[in-house]
């Protein structure tokens, strides 16, 4: 696997072909990192065919801007801002709020349970990412509403156990357990589809 310092120069190697006119080389770069950008949008907004729509418009604007990539910030945090600007602009051409507080570059790299999903190549890691977002979002939507609103301040408006408590108007000890709670499930939901990973990736080998 590509250390991070490869990863970084394979990104400027595609940039400076897409900046002279390679648009194969864009098509690359879309294939590495659309799943992370779909996942970052994700903790914006829920409903999965609105994220394929916002991912797809986040990689329009990226390659119309590509020619003012100067490489003063790796490929990866230049887009993730682009993913986040298109998000909440998605939401309030929607007439809805985006949250106040941006996902960190690296946070954003994370899911809610905690599973560190890599960038590979190959068409079955790619199917099972895809099935990993949509059964996360299912989980969140399957949820009690007090338990998909204290997960949803938490993970995707990034309030602290405080201010999550002032909002719902209930003691932080019960913050702390509904934000397990819907971990929990979240997780439990996502299980069977993990189990059947290795099988899968065996039988590509």
């Amino acid at each position: 696997m590509a250390t991070e310092h490869e990863s970084q120069e394979l990104d400027q190697a595609l940039v400076a072909r897409v900046q002279r006119g390679d648009s194969v080389a864009f098509d690359l770069l879309v294939r590495k990192y659309q799943h992370r950008v779909q996942a970052l949008i994700a903790r914006y907004i829920h409903d999965w065919s609105e994220v394929q729509d916002v991912a797809q418009d986040t990689f329009i604007r990226a390659y119309r801007a590509i020619g003012n990539f100067r490489g003063d910030a790796q490929f990866y945090t230049w887009l993730h801002r682009i993913a986040v600007n298109t998000a909440k602009n998605h939401l309030v051409a929607h007439n809805r709020r985006p949250p106040t507080d941006d996902i960190d570059v690296t946070d954003a790299e994370q899911f809610d349970s905690g599973i560190r999903l890599r960038d590979t190549d190959t068409p079955e890691r790619e199917l099972m990412r895809q099935e990993i977002e949509k059964t996360v979002m299912r989980a969140v939507e399957r949820l009690p509403t007090e338990l998909r609103e204290a997960i949803t301040l938490r993970e995707v408006d990034g309030l602290s156990y405080e201010d999550i408590a002032e909002r719902m108007q209930c003691p932080i000890g019960t913050v702390r357990s509904r934000i397990f709670r819907a971990r929990e499930a979240i997780d439990a939901e996502l299980r069977p589809v993990l189990d059947t990973e290795p099988k899968r990736e065996r039988a590509t080998r």
